[in-house]
């Protein structure tokens, strides 16, 4: 067993992921389901998820649901992952609130240290284990880097492995985020206080949960990074973006049944 994989093990804990939203850019798929229900190559984007979690050693977590939650719950049901605990949380407001709202629904989820995930990230089990095996900081955020970037990636600017800033519109970035956070129970507790903080102002609620991120990083807090370069990581956004996810799953089977 490797270095990664002990720490993984023993830092592995809870994960919350954030699935209240319907994703109305990838209808008709999401019309009647949300988009975590998806199925790529005979698995929903969920099951991917929670799969690839259990394998990095997560042994909690919280899918946090809104629309379509019926349909998530009984997902959740039929699921079997020995060792892992999966239980849903509904977010009554989830047609009126973005991320931010969302976060502090679950914020008593949020009192130790605790994996945060959007509910449309595809990772392999490695991204997982690697964002665990970060040096420890209060707030490990997950990024990647490549050539060009677009207008809807979350873009962040890095100062070695100290986050500086993210924002889709940031003037400066060197890398992006993929949506897949670490935090220990300081950075929980900073966060929680962030969230509150933030649903105070006469936007909060219409405001990302990373954004909090932004201002804790903007004033000095021990917000980390961790490059997952290199590894097999899917946003699930558009209608393109399903051959291509497809293509990365179809692979991940293969190894499945090779294992």
């Amino acid at each position: 067993m490797g270095q990664s994989e002990i720490v993984s093990k023993f830092e592995a804990g809870k994960a919350i992921i954030l699935s209240a939203g319907q994703g109305r850019r990838l209808s008709p798929l999401t019309d009647s389901r949300p988009k975590c229900l998806i199925e790529l190559s005979g698995m929903s984007v969920l099951h991917w998820q929670l799969l690839h979690l259990h394998q990095a050693g997560v042994h909690e977590a919280v899918v946090v649901t809104g629309f379509g939650a019926e349909a998530v719950d009984a997902e959740v049901a039929r699921l079997s992952l020995p060792g892992m605990r999966v239980r849903t949380l509904y977010n009554p407001f989830f047609g009126l609130t973005d991320n931010l709202a969302t976060c502090w629904l679950a914020r008593e989820e949020m009192r130790e240290s605790f994996l945060l995930l959007n509910g449309d990230t595809l990772f392999e089990p490695a991204v997982a284990s690697r964002l665990l095996a970060a040096p420890p900081a209060d707030i490990t955020l997950a990024i990647d880097r490549k050539d060009a970037y677009d207008a809807d990636d979350m873009k962040v600017l890095t100062d070695g492995h100290r986050l500086l800033s993210i924002g889709k519109t940031i003037p400066a970035f060197d890398a992006e985020s993929i949506g897949f956070l670490r935090f220990s129970p300081a950075g929980a507790a900073e966060f929680v206080a962030g969230v509150e903080s933030a649903l105070r102002g006469p936007e909060g609620l219409k405001r990302w949960y990373l954004s909090v991120i932004d201002e804790l990083a903007r004033a000095g807090r021990n917000v980390a990074t961790a490059s997952i370069q290199g590894l097999d990581w899917a946003e699930m956004d558009f209608p393109a973006d399903v051959a291509r996810n497809l293509a990365l799953t179809e692979a991940w089977s293969r190894m499945k049944v090779a294992v």
